[in-house]
């Protein structure tokens, strides 16, 4: 047998992100090592998939690579602990658990969320002042997104600031935090999180089935009898994925068009660019930075032999860098011709649910820019969040200019 490419890099190391140094080492897997072996990581040995090609093969085979098996990041379960929600699932139980949520994600549904972004969305930008700094996260990519999460859910708006505080713990893969000091508080603030949940669920069961999230799910075969654990990680999952996502796209957006200026004078010239800008910056930003699947049984790929119980972690931040896919990948370019071809909302069965509610908040905040004329200059280095799985900020200092 063959031996296999080593991957010379661990690129599960937070400190590629936090330094913004990872696009050398995917490169270099991409054109040597596409599929590629490491040993030695904080997380144990893991296969890399770095090519956008093959992420795809692998997520279109759910049967040879599993989420059940094993979690979906690097890490093992949440805390040490196991997370059982439905995109950490194979069908058919991903199947029907999936269907509930997204009848919540409909085209007649978003049409509604995208009178509320565009209200929200307005709401806030008025109130900022221009011209003093402020911090881009904290004071608009989070209050949006924190603030759509709450609406979807319809969660008590008063409390919303839980969601942020329960997303960010639910979410940390990070294994320097991960001593048994932090499970422990960790798993007490998921009990915090469930109890009130599972208040408001039993609130939407002894009324009629209606529209919101967690109606739709207390009221389905698939999600209405779940144990204690499986709603806690099926909550994670949703606030996670209703915001983490989307916050750091809103923040990567700011980088994107001070590097590339000119970008943000095409689509002053040109608002029919705006859809594509948002998907442009989902690909850029690449704000999911990996998933993890686990082999049930031995397969080939990309030249390598894998054997059945190993974990492999697709890059999607390397995909979206795939010079084979997207020319001249680094740059931010909003009239990119395969922009939508990103795998920032993941492919196959385990899409993104919640992705056209992703590209309304991301189109209303363009538009929202443009007509603003506004213009906004960092006013200092952003701080980057310390993960191998998600690729974001913790803060971004700015201020805004009117041109």
């Amino acid at each position: 047998m063959a031996a296999r490419a080593l991957n010379p890099v661990d690129v599960s190391d937070s400190a590629l992100y936090t330094e913004d140094t990872w696009r050398e080492p995917f490169a270099r897997l991409r054109a040597d090592a596409p599929v590629s072996w490491r040993e030695d990581s904080a997380y144990g040995p893991y296969w890399s998939v770095a090519s956008h090609e093959l992420i795809q093969q692998v997520e279109l085979d759910p049967a040879t690579y599993s989420s059940q098996l094993g979690n979906i990041t690097i890490a093992e379960g949440v805390a040490g602990g196991e997370f059982p929600n439905f995109i950490a699932m194979d069908p058919p139980r991903h199947t029907e658990q999936r269907r509930v949520v997204a009848a919540a994600f409909t085209p007649s549904q978003m049409l509604h969320r995208e009178r509320q972004v565009r209200e929200r969305t307005k709401e806030l930008l008025d109130a900022l002042p221009v011209g003093e700094t402020i911090d881009w996260v904290n004071q608009v990519a989070v209050p949006l997104t924190i603030g759509m999460l709450a609406i979807v859910l319809d969660f008590p708006w008063e409390e919303r600031d839980s969601l942020r505080k329960w997303s960010d713990m639910a979410s940390n893969v990070s294994p320097e935090v991960m001593t048994e000091e932090y499970s422990q508080a960790f798993f007490a603030e998921m009990g915090v999180m469930l109890a009130r949940f599972d208040q408001l669920l039993e609130q939407r069961r002894a009324q009629p089935p209606a529209d919101d999230l967690l109606s739709r799910m207390i009221h389905s075969e698939a999600m209405g009898n779940l144990t204690p654990l499986e709603r806690i990680a099926n909550i994670a999952l949703l606030i996670v994925g209703g915001n983490d996502t989307t916050r750091n796209s809103m923040s990567g957006l700011v980088e994107a068009l001070h590097k590339y200026p000119d970008q943000l004078d095409r689509l002053r010239a040109d608002k029919a660019l705006i859809p594509n800008a948002a998907q442009e910056i989902v690909r850029w930003q690449s704000p999911v930075t990996h998933m993890r699947r686990t082999l049930t049984r031995d397969a080939e790929l990309g030249g390598q032999s894998l054997k059945a119980g190993e974990k492999i972690v697709l890059w999607y931040i390397s995909a979206n860098r795939d010079e084979a896919v997207f020319k001249d990948a680094e740059r931010y370019d909003v009239g990119r011709e395969n922009a939508r071809r990103h795998l920032g909302f993941g492919h196959g069965i385990h899409r993104c649910v919640g992705a056209r509610l992703a590209e309304i908040q991301l189109d209303t905040l363009i538009e929202e820019i443009i007509d603003r004329r506004w213009r906004i200059v960092p006013q200092g280095a952003p701080t980057r969040l310390a993960s191998p799985f998600l690729h974001g900020f913790t803060a971004m200092p700015v201020s805004i200019a009117v041109d």
